[in-house]
């Protein structure tokens, strides 16, 4: 019996890694515009990328500490997974819609207000 209760959490977690897995494939590949994002990249964007994924690594160290390469690989591994991601976009000629996050602009040019 106490197996069995014992397999549930582990299966629970990996379905937690499987979904948060899922999630970073979805947010690369359809929420990232990857034709805009290869050239910011190649112009030096990547340097702070990097500092990023090994800052994640070295903070996921002191969290659960002891594992450091595997952490690292890890974090690694979700790195190229997301520039697989880029990689598949561009290869399928496939990009996101473009969404503006400015405001529309307000023409005044008269219609609709009596001074």
């Amino acid at each position: 019996m106490e197996q069995v209760n014992a397999a549930v959490p582990l299966n629970a977690t990996w379905l937690i890694v499987l979904l948060s897995v899922g999630l970073w494939v979805v947010w690369w590949l359809w929420a990232v515009n990857w034709q805009s994002l290869w050239p910011v990249l190649a112009r030096g964007a990547w340097a702070p990328a990097v500092l990023l994924f090994l800052m994640g690594a070295v903070v996921w160290s002191r969290l659960a500490p002891g594992h450091f390469a595997w952490q690292l690989g890890i974090v690694a591994a979700l790195a190229c997974l997301a520039l697989f991601c880029g990689w598949l976009q561009g290869r399928l000629h496939w990009t996101p819609r473009e969404v503006s996050v400015e405001p529309p602009v307000v023409s005044d040019d008269g219609h609709g207000h009596s001074h």
